[in-house]
């Protein structure tokens, strides 16, 4: 519940100081997290939650980007990248490849698995351990690259 006032404190800051940017990714950040606690009917997601939220939020403005970058669409560009960029303070630190490639192998060891056949049984342990830390696609491609 700290990431969500600090969501709240963010805001109004950003209000104060006029950054219509800030203000906007913010209050649409708030919107998914409280149309997720009406969705659940709960008063107050964990924080876990709300940064699967803001990973969710991080990763649409990124497939969009590729979009507008197709288009040649430079002024979305240009504020698509703003908005993932104050998205980005509010995730927990992302782990580098290396880091997931170790995560991978030593679940591929406790799992005992050999083959592409226990992909799903690595998938299942694996996400858990990096939820918000890591991008499920590049976790996937890793894991491809270990059973192989």
């Amino acid at each position: 519940m700290a990431l969500k006032k600090q969501l709240l404190t963010d805001l109004k800051a950003a209000m104060k100081a006029k950054d219509k940017v800030r203000k906007s990714t913010i209050t649409l950040i708030r919107a998914a997290i409280l149309q997720e606690e009406k969705d659940k009917q709960i008063d107050d997601l964990e924080d876990s939650d709300i940064e699967a939220i803001i990973s969710k939020q991080y990763k649409q403005r990124k497939d969009s980007l590729k979009e507008f970058e197709k288009a040649g669409r430079d002024d979305l560009i240009e504020q698509t990248k703003a908005e993932m960029a104050i998205i980005e303070d509010y995730l927990p630190k992302q782990l580098s490849p290396d880091e997931i490639g170790t995560i991978v192998e030593d679940t591929i060891q406790e799992i005992g698995a050999e083959s592409m056949k226990d992909m799903g049984k690595v998938m299942k342990a694996i996400m858990p351990k990096v939820k918000g830390k890591a991008d499920g696609k590049v976790v996937n491609q890793i894991v491809r690259e270990k059973l192989n």
